[in-house]
């Protein structure tokens, strides 16, 4: 199989290895240069295949001053695939900078599709897949974390998250604290992999369940919350709604209310009354 000159955005298995696709090997097989996050666990992963194309390293701390070479050498004539440890590249992952600047240099960009963890997670969440928001990982501490959860807390749609084992129990007390213990969540454990958990209950249960057992604190995590459901009674769209709720954050009641009606044309009475309600 020959490829043409481009930058391969290809998907790697993020635990069982029959995941991946056979137009992935056939990429990673054919690449001139393959770029990786980390070129220790990528090599497993071409031992496995038995693909012996060349690896170089591609993470954030010299994507920035790598790109420019790998950009050069597909300028001149040259295939280069880029995958992360696990999963698709750039979600959560090194790539960004690559792929920005190879489509502002007029490279070709192919993705080479595969498995997500976040859309894995969603497929199986039982939760509404309709419209969904993936924030990746959360911020480490404890105050900022819980700051990005406030800012999410009136947000209707499914939000996704990623989470390591050693801040697993921390972030999900946040979730607890700031969307309310009956809010409905999932927490997909290891997916794939041989001990795959993938467990559904309100945070209050999922926290008492994650908080009980510290074996099922180990691993890799994809959190799932479902969006706050508005008010049957609530005359708003969705959009007043988040608009009028961040407004309150920074202004009073009137100011809110006021501007809110500018920005989504819903009569100001309407989003006054609503704004004293989200007051109390």
């Amino acid at each position: 199989m020959a490829l043409e000159a481009g930058l391969y955005i290809v998907a790697t298995p993020i635990g069982n290895l029959a995941d991946i696709t056979s137009r992935a090997v056939d990429t990673l097989g054919a690449a001139d240069l393959i770029a990786a996050e980390d070129t220790r666990h990528s090599k497993k992963l071409l031992q496995h295949l038995g693909i012996n194309t060349r690896l170089v390293a591609l993470h954030e701390h010299n994507e920035r001053t790598a790109s420019a070479g790998l950009i050069e050498t597909i300028l001149q004539g040259k295939s280069i695939a880029l995958v992360s440890d696990a999963g698709t590249p750039l979600l959560s992952d090194p790539g960004y900078y690559l792929v920005r600047s190879a489509r502002e240099a007029g490279v070709r960009v192919i993705p080479v599709p595969g498995v997500s963890a976040a859309i894995c997670a969603l497929s199986a969440a039982g939760l509404p897949t309709d419209r969904f928001v993936f924030e990746g990982f959360l911020p480490a501490r404890q105050t900022a974390r819980r700051h990005r959860l406030e800012q999410l807390g009136s947000e209707t749609r499914t939000l996704i998250v990623y989470e390591s084992s050693h801040r697993i129990v921390d972030s999900l007390q946040d979730m607890l604290a700031i969307f309310g213990g009956e809010r409905e969540a999932v927490v997909a454990r290891e997916l794939t992999k041989t001990f795959e958990t993938i467990r559904d209950d309100n945070l209050a249960g999922l926290v008492a369940w994650l908080t009980s057992d510290s074996y099922q604190q180990k691993g890799e995590f994809v959190v799932l919350v479902r969006g706050d459901q508005l008010p049957e009674n609530n005359p708003l769209t969705t959009e007043a709604e988040h608009v009028l709720r961040c407004l309150l954050e920074e202004l009073s009641v009137k100011q809110a209310s006021k501007l809110a009606s500018k920005i989504t044309g819903v009569n100001k009475r309407l989003l006054y009354d609503r704004a004293v309600e989200l007051k109390k």
